[in-house]
């Protein structure tokens, strides 16, 4: 029989690994509703596709967001934290920003010539995020062989958490493009404020990071 201690174990698991299904479920309809529009635009014919694709993808998207307050949440209160959690957590924040960053890097444009230098902002933040989490990666394989503690930093865990609304921010001001100038003009200035944030906050996790593992990293430069 399951103990109780088994069972919080599989549920904050299954919290973690459902980020997958959904983030791939935004994926789709996001690719799907932004298609349709780009089918419109390109063409100047047919009907715009249904709302509705959108709208359940930023549901998707922000359940997905949600897992990762979840699940920490739950293994603290419960007294499950375990190195396998520890290790997984990560891993599914990675797998977030790859589903996500490319996919509002495609949507950001279609049908938004103005949006074009914004696009390349994205690319810039794109390759960032994806660059300072491989360099994290190798720094914890390196830490963990002295028996570093590979735990995510308060600041890494602060990026994550400023990050996943900030995705659901940027998809909602790309399904909100097309209203009046004066009510997207404020939105428009709190995405570009909270991109700026995110590329800061992701240089400084990057130097403590860096700072925090470079005992490890130069111990091992040093072994033969």
């Amino acid at each position: 029989m399951m103990s109780l201690r088994q069972l919080h174990l599989l549920v904050v698991n299954a919290i973690t690994f459902i980020r997958v299904p959904f983030i791939l479920a935004f994926l789709v309809l996001a690719l799907m509703h932004g298609w349709g529009v780009q089918c419109v635009h390109v063409r100047e014919v047919g009907e715009m596709p249904s709302n509705w694709w959108a709208i359940i993808a930023l549901v998707c998207l922000t359940l997905s967001a949600l897992t990762d307050l979840f699940d920490g949440a739950l293994a603290r209160r419960w007294k499950v934290v375990t190195k396998f959690g520890a290790m997984c957590d990560p891993l599914m924040d990675k797998v977030f920003y790859l589903i996500v960053f490319p996919t509002l890097l495609w949507l950001l444009p279609i049908g938004k010539p103005l949006e074009r230098w914004h696009a390349l902002f994205m690319v810039v933040l794109t390759i960032l995020y994806l660059l300072r989490d491989q360099w994290v990666t190798f720094l914890r394989s390196v830490g963990s062989l002295y028996g570093a503690n590979c735990a995510a930093s308060f600041l890494g865990k602060f990026r994550t958490a400023m990050t996943f609304p900030l995705c659901g921010v940027i998809y909602l001001y790309i399904m909100l493009y097309d209203y009046p100038k004066d009510t997207m003009t404020w939105f428009r200035w709190v995405v570009y404020t909270g991109e700026a944030v995110a590329i800061f906050l992701n240089f400084w996790s990057l130097y403590v990071y860096t700072r925090d593992y470079m005992p490890y990293i130069k111990r091992s430069i040093s072994e033969k």
